[in-house]
C-alpha cells in the first residue's frame, strides 16, 4: 500500500509538507523575500562594490530549505496552537486524482486475492507489517511488556508459514490490531475505535484501520510537540539565530530593511526629542534599549502597503498585523463604553451586569471591523441606537428615569464622533492602551506588569492578554536576532551621536557594556548605591578581582577594554557616556 504522507515522519533534515502546519505559519511570506540581487534600500546611486553574484538552483532550493526550516521551528515556538494537521488536497486536482486511482487500485487488488482459491497473501502480509512498525512507533521506553505483545502476535515469519499453509486467520488478527489501537489512542479517537470494531468484512475494515492510524500518527505529532515545547527555548533560539547567519552569509544584503527600520526609529526619536525639549537646549537621553521597544512598537502601526517589513520581524508581520487590528477594536471599544459612563452619569455605574452586557453588544458589532464591506460609520450609528435602547430599560428596571431625548441624541453624536480619527475620546483611549504596550515591554525586563491606565477597566482582560502577547514575541525576536541588533545600534548611535553631541546610553545587562567599546565612565552620570563607585570627582577605589588589569583601567581613566573579562568580574549595568 503507499504510505499516504500526510503526518510527520523521521526527523531530521527530512522537511514536513506544507499542508502539515498552521494555516498560518509564515514561511511562505519569508521565501518570497529571499532577494540576490535585490538594491538596498539605502544605497541610492551608490555604486556597486562587487559585481553580481549569480546562484544555481541548487543553492536557491538549499536556501528555501533552510528558510523554510528556521520557519517552522519560529512557528512552533511562538505559537502555542500550533499542531500538525493532515494533509486536504484541493479537490479535483491532479495528485488528489492520482492518489484515489493508486489507492483504488490497491485495495481492488487486496481483495482479488483474497477470492481466489487458494488464497494468496501477499498484499496482506504487507499491510500486517507495516501496521507492526506503525504500532510499535507508538510505544513509550517503558512500555516493555506492549512491545513484546505486538512482536509476539504480529510476527511475520511466523505469519508467513501460516499463509504457506493456509492457516493464516486474518480477521483474528485484525481484531487483535484494533484492540491494541484502543489501548494507544488518544481519548478522541475511541469513536473511530468503536467504529472499527463495527466492520466486519476484511479489506473495509484493513482501509479504516490505515486511516485510523493515519490520524494517530498526527496525534502522537501534536503530542509530542506539546510535551517538549518547554525544553525548546534555547535549542530554538540558536536554530534559529544559525540559519538566518547561514541566509545572512549567502545574501549579505538580508539585514537592509532591518537596518532601515531601526535608523528610522532613531531618527523620530530623535525629532521628537528636539521638538519637545524647549526648555534645554540638549536633546533627552537616547537609549538603546528605548529605540529598540520604540522600533517594535512601530511595528504595529507599519504601512504593510508601501514599507517591507524587516526581515527580522517577516516570519511574525501576520502576527503583528492580526495585534494592530485587535489595537483598533479595544480603542473603539474602550471609547464607546467611556462615553456612555461618562455621558449617563453615576445610575448606570453600579448596575450588576450592565457593562458586560454593553460590552458585549459593541464587541459583536466591531467583529468585521476590518472587513472590505464594513461601514464603520453605519455601525458605530447602530451601536448608538442599540445603546439607547438597553440603557433605558435598565434604567427603567431599576427605578431610575429612563433617558431623555437630548441625553440619547448626545450619546449617539458623541458614538458616531470617534469614526474620526483625531476625535478627542479616541485620540486618548489610543494613547492609553499604546503607552501601556510600551510600558508592558519595559517592565517585562524586570517582572513587573505595569499599572493599567485610567478607563481601561472595561477591557482590562482583553488588554492584558495584548500586551502579554506582544511582550512574549518581542523577547523572544530579541533572544535569536539580539547580536545582529547589537551591530546595528552600536554604528547608528555612533552615528547619530558623533561630533560634539552627547548621549547618554543605558544599558540593562553587563554583555551590553562590553559590546559598546568606545565608551567611557562619565562621573557626572555614574549613580550612586553601586559596589565600587564613588560620587566625588576623586578616583574611585579599584575593585576587587581587577588587581591583573589595574595598569591600563588606571591609564584608561576608566574607558571600558574590549577584553574578555567577563569571567573576571561583573561590571554593574549603569549611565555611561560618550564623548
Amino acid at each position: 500500500m503507499p504510505k499516504e504522507e500526510d503526518h510527520l515522519e523521521g526527523g531530521g533534515e527530512k522537511e514536513p509538507k506544507e499542508e502539515e502546519r498552521s494555516q498560518d505559519a509564515p514561511e511562505t511570506t519569508v521565501s518570497k523575500r529571499v532577494r540576490a540581487n535585490t538594491q538596498s534600500p539605502r544605497m541610492g546611486n551608490t555604486p556597486q562594490a562587487s559585481p553580481p553574484r549569480f546562484f544555481s538552483m541548487e543553492e536557491l532550493m538549499e536556501t528555501a530549505k533552510g528558510v523554510n526550516n528556521m520557519a517552522l521551528a519560529h512557528e512552533i515556538m511562538v505559537n502555542q496552537a500550533f499542531q500538525v494537521k493532515p494533509a486536504e488536497l484541493p479537490e479535483g486536482s491532479l495528485e488528489r486524482h492520482v492518489k484515489e486511482i493508486m489507492h483504488k487500485a490497491f485495495w481492488d487488488c487486496l481483495e482479488a486475492e483474497l477470492k481466489e482459491e487458494p488464497q494468496t497473501y501477499g498484499h496482506s502480509i504487507k499491510l500486517l507489517s507495516e501496521i507492526r512498525e506503525t504500532l510499535l512507533s507508538f510505544l513509550l521506553p517503558g512500555q516493555g511488556r506492549l512491545r513484546s505483545r505486538i512482536e509476539e502476535v504480529l510476527d511475520l515469519p511466523l505469519i508467513q508459514q501460516q499463509a504457506e499453509n493456509g492457516a493464516l486467520d486474518i480477521g483474528k488478527l485484525s481484531q487483535f490490531i484494533v484492540g491494541m489501537m484502543g489501548s494507544l489512542c488518544a481519548p478522541c479517537r475511541d469513536e473511530d475505535i468503536s467504529k472499527l470494531k463495527e466492520i466486519t468484512e476484511i479489506v473495509p475494515l484493513l482501509k479504516a484501520i490505515f486511516s485510523v492510524l493515519d490520524l494517530m500518527k498526527v496525534d502522537m505529532a501534536n503530542f509530542a510537540l506539546t510535551s517538549i515545547r518547554p525544553h525548546l527555548m534555547q535549542q530554538s533560539v540558536e536554530y534559529e539565530r544559525g540559519k538566518f547567519q547561514m541566509f545572512l552569509e549567502k545574501h549579505p544584503n538580508a539585514l537592509d530593511y532591518t537596518e532601515k527600520w531601526l535608523e528610522d526609529t532613531v531618527r523620530c526619536l530623535r525629532e521628537e526629542g528636539s521638538s519637545s525639549s524647549s526648555a534645554s537646549s540638549d536633546p533627552p537621553p537616547l537609549l538603546p534599549v528605548n529605540v529598540h521597544n520604540h522600533a517594535y512598537f512601530r511595528l504595529l502601526r507599519w504601512n504593510h502597503a508601501s514599507d517591507p517589513f524587516p526581515e527580522t520581524v517577516l516570519m511574525d508581520q501576520v502576527r503583528f498585523q492580526e495585534m494592530h487590528r485587535e489595537e483598533e477594536q479595544l480603542v473603539l471599544l474602550s471609547s464607546v463604553l467611556l462615553i456612555v459612563y461618562t455621558t449617563t452619569g453615576e445610575a448606570i455605574s453600579g448596575l450588576p451586569g450592565l457593562m458586560e452586557k454593553l460590552k458585549s453588544i459593541v464587541t459583536v458589532m466591531l467583529a468585521d471591523l476590518h472587513a472590505a464591506s464594513f461601514n464603520i460609520q453605519e455601525a458605530l450609528a447602530t451601536i448608538g441606537e442599540k445603546l439607547c435602547v438597553e440603557l433605558s430599560q435598565c434604567l427603567s428596571q431599576h427605578g431610575y428615569s429612563p433617558l431623555s431625548a437630548d441625553r440619547k441624541s448626545t450619546l449617539k453624536g458623541q458614538i458616531s464622533a470617534i469614526v474620526q480619527p483625531d476625535n478627542t475620546v479616541r485620540k486618548l483611549m489610543e494613547s492609553r492602551i499604546q503607552n501601556y504596550l510600551l510600558a508592558s515591554l519595559e517592565s517585562s525586563q524586570h517582572k513587573t506588569p505595569p499599572t493599567l491606565p485610567g478607563g481601561l477597566a472595561p477591557v482590562s482582560k482583553e488588554v492584558k492578554e495584548l500586551a502579554v502577547r506582544f511582550s512574549r514575541l518581542i523577547n523572544f525576536n530579541k533572544l535569536v536576532f539580539s547580536p545582529f541588533y547589537t551591530k546595528i545600534l552600536q554604528k547608528l548611535l555612533m552615528t547619530f551621536v558623533g561630533g560634539s553631541t552627547s548621549c547618554v546610553f543605558e544599558f540593562g545587562s553587563d554583555r551590553d557594556l562590553l559590546s559598546f567599546p568606545s565608551l567611557r565612565v562619565s562621573d557626572s552620570k555614574l549613580p550612586t548605591g553601586l559596589p565600587g563607585v564613588q560620587s566625588t570627582q576623586d578616583p574611585p577605589t579599584l575593585p576587587g578581582g581587577l588587581a591583573p588589569v589595574s595598569k591600563e583601567v588606571k591609564d584608561s581613566r576608566g574607558e571600558f577594554l574590549r577584553r574578555d573579562i567577563s569571567g573576571l568580574i561583573t561590571i554593574r549595568p549603569c549611565c555611561v557616556q560618550y564623548y
